[in-house]
């Protein structure tokens, strides 16, 4: 049975794995070391873009968590990730955010405000003004004004050019906008965690280099790599003197592809990065692997890398940023959801294709190692697509249902997100189901594992606390936001945390676990952790 390796864990994991009496049947991505010394470096936590954490989250029992239990601060709108630090040399660990309007250094210990700094000439959000929305979805999140109030606040969201963002191991925050602009931010006293936030530098990519920036993360040696929407893929040194840019194999004319508004061109997501220098993004119609060989971007078949198709007759290709699957030796794919109306969960071989391997009937290459649709469990349904990635832990691949139930005949298809968003938590629209995958080596096959139909998320981004065994994402219950947990293996509901009213909306944001375990995201108005304390008598938490 393949062990996870131990030693790539930080000590503090350790401790929780052994707290929960978990043994480990497969193994993690490498740490990689050019980023923040912490699990949460990143959108998607690290390179490998698993949602796959090494800490144990909360255990549970089921029950309301007091008020005590909820940290919530106002941080402006958009913020839907944000990064932990290393440790800095005063001993302490900060987290690294931004959203619409400013960036924002929180403490590790208290999650309030040390510092933050507005983006030039970006709108300033109040608390105040969060805090009247607020107040408007509490007093209903149903009908045809909550309707309205959901697309009044959306429209600001529609200015977000900063959501692409990088923590380095020397506490350096990389953030990338829609135009091309990659700013680094830093502490005015390095030293010092809570001192000032500093601009430090800025690089802005060729003219040449069209389309909005579709994502921002770093390689094995350091440097930072970004996509745009046109299929343009640049690396960048650190110290932004040094920078090498390809096109994007079938890129050809990409910007006359786009299908809708930025989010649906040619290249909708990020990427994920693997130890060998392997970089998986997807396109409209295509699966790429272009290689970074430490001083040049290749396409070239003869570097490693490779091009193949996915179904797509949805036409707006995968809404999921690839996600890497198999480490060591086990067997590795990179993991997306294809466009196809009622999407499959699809596996590619990652690296050379086995000699013996036979091209599975339905699939449109001889890449694709598993292609299984999704249902929920549920016959009836003949549509489904998600705007998320696939979680991956081991072999195990999970998704979620994020189409909403009864929508209203005038709505049209792109609008109806309000539903999931910031009407999410309404038993009347919000939808049910999670459902997980599993490669089986042996048989060499890509099937269904389990399908729980009785919980919902909404709109989160699922985290696997491989600690506890356990997928944690922000759910609904009784128009009431909740934690719900899950055991990784069985799809069995461990239990639920209620949260509250709209205040606690989750708004598309990832749920993260710190380095201590404790559940973290964001909402449409500010950052939340959730601290729950032992019960009297009750050692778990």
């Amino acid at each position: 049975m393949r062990q996870l390796v131990l030693q790539r864990l930080p000590g503090i994991a350790l401790l929780a794995c052994i707290a929960a009496n978990t043994s480990f049947a497969f193994n993690m991505p490498e740490r990689n070391p050019w980023l923040a010394d912490s699990n949460y470096a990143m959108a998607h936590a690290d390179p490998a873009q698993q949602d796959a954490l090494p800490q144990a989250g909360p255990l549970g029992p089921s029950r309301e968590l007091a008020n005590s239990e909820i940290q919530y601060v106002h941080t402006g709108p958009g913020f839907f990730g944000i990064a932990t630090s290393g440790v800095y040399a005063d001993g302490k660990r900060v987290f690294w955010g931004n959203g619409l309007d400013r960036i924002v250094k929180l403490d590790y210990d208290t999650h309030t405000v040390l510092a933050q700094r507005f983006f030039e000439g970006a709108t300033r959000y109040s608390a105040e003004q969060a805090d009247t929305a607020i107040a408007r979805f509490d007093d209903s999140n149903q009908g045809f004004m909550a309707l309205y109030h959901a697309f009044r606040e959306a429209q600001k969201l529609r200015d977000l050019s900063n959501l692409y963002t990088v923590l380095d191991k020397d506490h350096v925050y990389y953030v990338g906008s829609k135009t091309g602009l990659i700013t680094a931010y830093g502490d005015a006293e390095p030293a010092d965690s809570g001192s000032a936030i500093v601009k430090l530098r800025e690089f802005q990519l060729p003219a040449n280099v069209t389309g909005p920036v579709m994502g921002l993360a770093m390689t094995y040696d350091g440097w930072l790599v970004t996509a745009t929407e046109h299929g343009y893929m640049a690396a960048i040194s650190r110290d932004f003197k040094q920078h090498h840019v390809v096109r994007l194999q079938h890129s050809e004319g990409a910007e006359d592809k786009a299908t809708g508004p930025t989010g649906y061109g040619w290249i909708r997501n990020a990427y994920a990065i693997d130890d060998d220098g392997g970089i998986y993004i997807a396109s409209q119609q295509h699966m790429h692997k272009v290689i970074w060989t430490g001083s040049r971007l290749s396409t070239a078949a003869a570097d490693g890398a490779w091009t193949a198709p996915y179904l797509n007759e949805w036409g707006h290709g995968t809404g999921a940023t690839p996600s890497l699957m198999g480490f060591g030796d086990e067997d590795r794919f990179v993991v997306i959801t294809d466009g196809q109306p009622q999407m499959n969960v699809v596996l590619f071989w990652r690296d050379a294709i086995p000699e013996d391997w036979t091209q599975l009937p339905a699939a449109p290459d001889r890449r694709i190692a598993g292609q299984a649709q999704v249902t929920m469990g549920d016959p009836s349904l003949t549509q489904i697509q998600s705007e998320q990635s696939v979680v991956v832990a081991g072999y195990g691949a999970m998704v979620v249902n994020n189409q909403p139930r009864n929508v209203p005949w005038y709505m049209p298809r792109r609008a109806a997100n309000l539903l999931i968003s910031y009407l999410g938590s309404n038993p009347q629209h919000q939808p049910y189901g999670v459902q997980k995958f599993v490669w089986d080596p042996r048989q060499r096959s890509f099937d269904e594992a389990w399908v729980n139909r009785t919980v919902s998320s909404p709109s989160s981004v699922p985290v696997v606390g491989v600690g506890s065994n356990t997928a944690y994402f922000i759910g609904a219950r009784d128009n009431q936001w909740t934690v719900e947990a899950l055991n990784w293996d069985t799809g069995a509901s461990r239990f639920h945390y209620g949260i509250g009213g709209q205040r606690y909306n989750v708004l598309f944001s990832g749920t993260l676990l710190d380095m201590d375990g404790r559940v973290h995201y964001g909402t449409p108005w500010g950052r939340v952790r959730l601290n729950p304390q032992p019960l009297p008598g009750n050692v778990q938490r």
